[in-house]
């Protein structure tokens, strides 16, 4: 894995998360170069460093993108305004969700990401998914030339969002295989957390079967033959959902993440159980769960496991793990498919060194791991392997 701060795991993941989703690297290095002086302190300082550097970099990329625009080059702007979402997303990342500058930072990225698939004509919808008495936020992503295809519900992991999972390509490659996706800020997460107050539940299947129920509601989609992916985190939400959910006809966890919940009391017990994903972790956690103290978050998340949920599934369902995921251990993969004994296709991946892969949730080498999932999930739901639908991926 290139770790542009050898000192900062959490950093580095950053910038890789950023790279490849299609931040230019003299960009990158123009934000970070100066903060290799302050990566290994990982303190309060630090993180205003970063923040400080990346807020600079966006507002810059955002002001040429707005410059090409008034000048009419709206394809020219478009591309901008995706760099500049990046850099805003990198930015608001590391802020602690108390942080009174990070909602502020979202909605730039927000703001950013509209102005980029606008211009760029990028196929996507922003669609409302009823889920109380509110609603999930989500973009759906169709093929072209298909009435009905099958579709994937995608979610999200611990610290990311949909705009992220968008950018990251998988609708594209599914769509380009005949499969939509709806991806979706589901409780805990991107915009239904920052925004709408929605916090992080330990039943994903509810917003699960409420996204659903809203798939059956259209006529361009085939919610009967639909599967429900999340990676990192979501290898909890993705296999809890299919697990009391039977509607899905397919699971995929992109990272395995059997016992979330016995991890992090160890860890915060003080054993060294993984690298963290985020600056202010605990501070993350309590914000995520909605929650003002440790203890009462820890009565939440000591039961965020999949032990008596996995057995469940009986939908086909692939884990996939990288040999080197230091946030997450192989055992969480290896023994969710271990005790998906239900499940008429229980299918473990390993990526290794070799092929590449190797890193949490491959993001050492994203496209590896996308490129396997679509093509399990065109196998299971049914499509076109051979990209017959090609011309639906800008």
């Amino acid at each position: 894995m290139y770790e542009y701060f050898p000192d900062n795991y959490t950093w580095s993941m950053s910038v890789l998360m950023t790279l490849n989703l299609g931040g230019n690297m003299t960009d990158i290095d123009e934000a970070c170069a100066p903060l290799r002086a302050v990566a290994g302190a990982g303190d309060d300082a630090a993180v205003e460093a970063w923040h400080e550097s990346w807020s600079r970099l966006a507002e810059k990329t955002e002001r040429f993108a707005e410059a090409d625009a008034t000048a009419g080059h709206t394809l020219s702007a478009g591309r901008k305004y995706k760099r500049a979402c990046l850099y805003h997303m990198a930015d608001e990342r590391q802020l602690s969700g108390r942080d009174e500058r990070k909602i502020p930072a979202y909605r730039r990225m927000l703001d950013c990401f509209a102005k980029y698939t606008a211009l760029r004509g990028e196929p996507v919808e922003r669609v409302e998914i009823p889920y109380g008495d509110d609603a999930l936020p989500a973009l759906l992503v169709k093929p072209a030339g298909i009435e009905t295809p099958p579709v994937m519900v995608h979610f999200d992991g611990f610290d990311v969002m949909k705009e992220w999972i968008y950018m990251s390509g998988i609708a594209q490659e599914l769509a380009l295989r005949g499969i939509a996706t709806l991806i979706v800020d589901h409780p805990g997460v991107g915009e239904a957390l920052r925004l709408r107050g929605l916090h992080q539940i330990a039943e994903t299947e509810k917003p699960a079967a409420a996204c659903l129920d809203w798939l059956e509601g259209r006529d361009d989609v085939d919610a009967g033959n639909a599967g429900i992916i999340a990676l990192s985190l979501g290898g909890y939400f993705a296999p809890r959902a299919a697990a009391y959910e039977p509607r899905f006809k397919c699971c995929v966890a992109w990272g395995g993440n059997f016992n979330f919940g016995e991890r992090w009391e160890e860890r915060f017990e003080g054993a060294k159980t993984g690298e963290p994903s985020v600056s202010h972790i605990e501070e993350h956690f309590n914000w995520v769960f909605g929650r003002d103290t440790l203890d009462e978050t820890r009565e939440i998340t000591r039961n965020i496991s999949l032990d008596g949920a996995v057995e469940k599934i009986a939908c086909p369902i692939l884990v996939t793990h990288g040999i080197n995921d230091r946030q997450v251990t192989l055992w969480n993969a290896e023994t969710t498919i271990e005790r998906a004994v239900n499940s008429p296709r229980a299918e473990l991946k390993v990526f290794d060194f070799e092929e590449g892969g190797a890193e949490h949730c491959q993001c050492d080498n994203a496209e590896i791991g996308i490129d396997y999932m679509a093509d399990w999930i065109t196998e299971v739901l049914g499509g076109t392997l051979g990209g017959d639908n090609r011309g639906t991926n800008r």
